[in-house]
């Protein structure tokens, strides 16, 4: 798992997503372009080979990164794009101001659109398969992280979409009420069971770390490429 990131990239298909917020009751539609998503969430020494860092609670090379913030993962996104030879994703243009350059194809974070489109996998129940087959979760995990793939993949292929660690995405969650809060998605390995839905929606300061939340990456298909 820990060899060229561009051969655990998984092509996901154009579609529509429906995404569902039960704070506000509101419900809007997403039309997707095709894109690729990683197979597993980006393991602790993945993250180490591009960072140097090793940030994790719990230490080992094939458990989920954690202890990462939003801002950690983008800029991990960028360079591990410059190490593949891919252009960067994200511009910096200030200690707290980003823009996502939507023309390159390096690594980036998902939208929040993608992830809940990559994880349904074409399904429409709150999961793509039984809880306990295909997720971590607080009754079955023993109350900690376990290694990426451990449980069975979704139709498309991928590992963990629920359960074991939360997913960094790249939307702010309701900039007018949460200001610059971001998405998290997909549940973990501490979370009861009606956290692991696909539809389920948190948010967190993009300075946050804790050790239920990682990320997993992302690469936008250029057209030239259908």
């Amino acid at each position: 798992m820990d060899g060229n990131q561009q051969d655990l990239m998984i092509a996901v298909p154009a579609g529509q997503v429906t995404l569902s917020d039960r704070r506000t009751q509101r419900r809007w539609s997403v039309e997707l372009k095709p894109y690729e998503l990683a197979r597993f969430p980006v393991t602790q020494a993945q993250y180490a080979a591009i960072t140097g860092a090793r940030p994790s609670t719990t230490r080992g090379d094939q458990l989920p990164v954690e202890g990462v913030s939003w801002w950690d993962a983008v800029r991990c996104c960028n360079a591990w794009s410059r190490r593949d030879g891919l252009p960067p994703a994200y511009r910096f243009s200030g200690a707290e101001e980003i823009e996502w350059d939507p023309s390159a194809d390096g690594y980036r974070l998902p939208t929040e659109a993608e992830w809940e489109h990559a994880c349904r996998a074409g399904t429409t129940g709150p999961r793509y398969g039984p809880l306990d087959e295909i997720a971590w979760h607080r009754d079955n995990s023993r109350e900690r992280i376990h290694e990426v793939g451990g449980r069975q993949p979704n139709a498309w292929g991928l590992h963990d979409m629920l359960g074991n660690v939360w997913d960094w995405c790249w939307d702010h969650y309701d900039p007018e009420v949460y200001g610059s809060y971001r998405v998290l998605r997909g549940g973990g390995w501490f979370d009861e069971h009606w956290s692991c839905r696909a539809s389920v929606r948190r948010r967190s300061h993009p300075t946050f770390r804790v050790d239920d939340v990682g990320f997993r990456v992302a690469r936008s298909i250029r057209p030239e490429w259908n």
